[in-house]
């Protein structure tokens, strides 16, 4: 089939309207938020409105031999959603229908083109809650958080999306619909091919529904504040509050870098003091004594930690303020040139290093870069920043993301903690994974793909 032909039978099964061919208009879909992945030109960017029209979409790509790279809001950080050369964009975001919401049972049925904020506020109304949220939750949708297992700041007490995921519908490569997972909460019949699909970055298959688990809605949370001289005696709260057992609902850590570009930004002074090399920001959604129990726990241990500001509070607005700091980090610092975030996870007794190994690439490149992560889990954010005008700044800001990837792997972690590996950090799962881990990926994705239909070259390649 000619790409003419494949074209007009898009138009035909979906309405002409949902083929887009403009090279304008079809470049604003051809790539997530990471600049560093390469992007090519897709053929055509096309919007299905439903489960049939993704199928229609996918058997007719697999005639023309034709790859498929499936995309959500395109907030991703990975270039896991960046077009190939020549290939179909499949936009779901037209599939954004919350199908159900079963308050008896605690889970809803939702489609991928769903906002995650829209979902969380939806489902609240039931009384019911859905802890995944990712920074960029007021506008990345449910599917790319779906295939890259997206994380955020809850996960220190709620975990990843994966963790909230009971089953899936899939267009597989030849059209066909699977199902995956149940209803229930129990299940062991089968291999888990729904966990298979999740973080999958659009390589094996189309999620086109997901039946996720819902939790009560938790209290309103309480929220403190620690601030340190040295990034190691943070450090150190952070390991002393994992080995006595707290699993606050939040716990997050800005480096001075970052406290700095917050405090200019949003005009304010967080309170730790000119000398704070280390902010941590933590909540409690248990509710009532429990919560004052648990935040009167985490300021003894950054006490005896030797911060020099413990604060804790369980006023809302002010709650909402201090965690605004941590949110607008990325904004603020494009105040000094834009910037590229890193992701990299290490166990939780050694952020303090990584923070170090960050100050000292910095120094290196002569650029600056700004931590802030969620210290509950180990997952970091080092954040490069360089002016776009200078090829040379650039260069180093590459430099400086793979020295960065480094000295995770160093330090026992792992180079992707929530953003995923996309077309950005392909040689390094092959670092972190080895051989046979390869090997393994490329035989199931041979068996689910066998013409390499979906997002060819993301995460890893199928050649050697």
């Amino acid at each position: 089939m000619s790409n003419d032909a494949l074209l007009q039978r898009l138009r035909d099964q979906l309405g002409s309207g949902a083929v887009l061919t403009d090279a304008d208009v079809t470049s604003t879909y051809a790539r997530d938020m990471m600049p560093l992945a390469p992007v090519g030109k897709p053929l055509a960017v096309v919007l299905p409105a439903d489960t049939a029209g993704v199928q229609a979409v996918v058997r007719a790509c697999a005639e023309a031999k034709v790859p498929i790279v499936p995309r959500g809001a395109g907030s991703g950080l990975s270039g896991a959603a960046n077009a190939v050369d020549g290939c179909m964009v499949l936009v779901l975001t037209k599939l954004n229908e919350i199908v159900e919401v079963d308050a008896g049972n605690r889970l809803a049925v939702v489609q991928p083109g769903v906002v995650n904020l829209d979902f969380r506020s939806a489902v609240e109304k039931h009384g019911l809650f859905y802890p995944p949220d990712p920074s960029s939750y007021d506008w990345c949708t449910l599917g790319g958080n779906l295939s890259t297992n997206a994380g955020g700041l809850c996960c220190v007490k709620y975990g990843v999306t994966t963790d909230s995921v009971l089953g899936l519908e899939v267009v597989l490569a030849d059209g066909s619909l699977l199902k995956t997972g149940r209803r229930t909460v129990k299940g062991v019949a089968g291999y888990d091919l729904t966990k298979l699909f999740i973080g999958s970055e659009g390589t094996l298959g189309v999620i086109t529904q997901a039946t996720v688990a819902l939790r009560p809605l938790p209290q309103a949370p309480a929220t403190f504040v620690a601030g340190f001289a040295t990034t190691e005696a943070a450090g150190e709260a952070v390991a002393r509050a994992v080995r006595e057992g707290l699993v606050p609902s939040l716990l997050e850590i800005m480096d001075a870098a970052s406290i700095k570009a917050a405090e200019t930004y949003l005009n304010t002074d967080l309170g730790a003091g000119s000398d704070c090399q280390a902010l941590l920001l933590g909540q409690s959604d248990a509710g009532g004594e429990v919560a004052r129990r648990e935040l009167a726990a985490l300021e003894q241990i950054c006490t005896d930690c030797g911060a020099d500001l413990a604060y804790a509070t369980d006023d809302l607005e002010e709650g909402r303020m201090l965690l605004q700091a941590r949110r607008v980090v990325l904004t603020a610092l494009e105040t000094y040139g834009v910037w590229l975030t890193d992701d990299v996870c290490v166990p939780r007794t050694r952020i303090a290093e990584l923070i170090r190994g960050c100050e000292r690439i910095s120094q290196k490149v002569g650029l600056k870069i700004a931590v802030v992560g969620h210290a509950g889990d180990g997952n970091m954010h080092p954040t490069i920043v360089y002016s776009p005008d200078s090829e040379a700044e650039f260069a180093r800001a590459q430099q400086a993301f793979d020295e960065i990837l480094e000295v995770g792997l160093s330090l026992g972690g792992t180079v992707t903690g929530e953003h995923g590996v996309g077309k950005i950090k392909r040689e390094w799962l092959a670092r972190e994974i080895g051989p046979v881990g390869i090997r393994v990926h490329r035989r199931i994705k041979q068996a689910l793909d066998p013409e390499n239909l979906f997002n060819p070259g993301s995460m890893f390649s199928m050649a050697d």
